[in-house]
């Protein structure tokens, strides 16, 4: 089952195939509940250099501060929604 993705998630994960250039996956139809990193199927299949490239872009589009050793930001990176959620939350702090 596949979950629907917000507007918002959608607009996030144009964002991330943008800055990595990803083909394999399309931020249109993408489940937001996919986890980013590891070799799940279905998944995005992230590494830990592609989230440092996340990480420029969410900085330069949002304005937000994502720093690796903050938990809540390691827990954002478990998926697109969470991901998604951070980036809402960090925004309006």
């Amino acid at each position: 089952m596949t979950d629907i993705a917000s507007d918002a998630e959608r607009e996030l994960a144009r964002l991330i195939v943008s800055a990595l250039k990803i083909e394999h996956v399309d931020a249109n139809s993408v489940d937001p509940s996919w986890p980013m990193f590891g070799s799940a199927n279905p998944g995005w299949g992230l590494d830990s250099i592609d989230a440092l490239e996340i990480v420029l872009a969410i900085q330069q589009k949002y304005r937000v501060e994502l720093k690796a050793d903050d938990a809540q930001v390691t827990q954002g990176f478990e998926s697109l929604r969470a991901l998604s959620h951070l980036v809402a939350a960090r925004r309006t702090t």
